[in-house]
């Protein structure tokens, strides 16, 4: 197999990894909520929500999913240029670079939430609920951009 060959499917990776962010996300949405409610409990319930080890479980994909997204949207805006010689600009590039944006200012936030700084987890919150929306977005617009390329191959594969 010659890179001409690869080239065309390496434009399905990034959809493929960005769907099991996605899936990711909502994951570590919900292990966020249960560490919110473990530290927001009575102290008979705390006891039980505490086994589910949820601060650190969330912590842990939430460092993995701000690897996989910085990867995700650089190696997609590579793989694009590679292909097509520039980048299209457009809502899907703009809003990707922005959750980007949104993740990494949510990470360093960290370090003052585990001082118990409530203004920054609050803002934490925040952020993620507003890349959750951008997410969910970005999923069903980057399958447009997925029926062209197939659309584009299957061209090319006629001809």
């Amino acid at each position: 197999m010659t890179l001409d060959t690869l080239q065309p499917w390496l434009n399905f990776v990034h959809p493929v990894i960005m769907w099991l962010l996605l899936a990711t996300t909502l994951y570590a949405l919900y292990l966020g909520i249960q560490s919110r409610r473990t530290r927001l409990a009575d102290a008979e319930t705390r006891k039980e929500l505490i086994k589910g080890k949820f601060a650190l479980k969330h912590h842990k994909v939430g460092s993995a999913l701000l690897a996989f997204m910085v990867l995700g949207s650089v190696g997609a805006m590579g793989v694009t240029y590679l292909e097509a010689g520039k980048l299209f600009v457009g809502p899907h590039l703009l809003v990707g670079l922005g959750m980007t944006t949104l993740i990494a200012v949510s990470a360093a936030l960290v370090p003052f939430m585990q001082k118990g700084n409530e203004t920054a987890r609050l803002t934490h919150i925040s952020l993620n609920v507003v890349l959750v929306g951008l997410f969910s977005w970005q999923a069903f617009t980057g399958m447009k951009i997925v029926q062209r390329l197939l659309s584009d191959l299957q061209a090319s594969a006629g001809s």
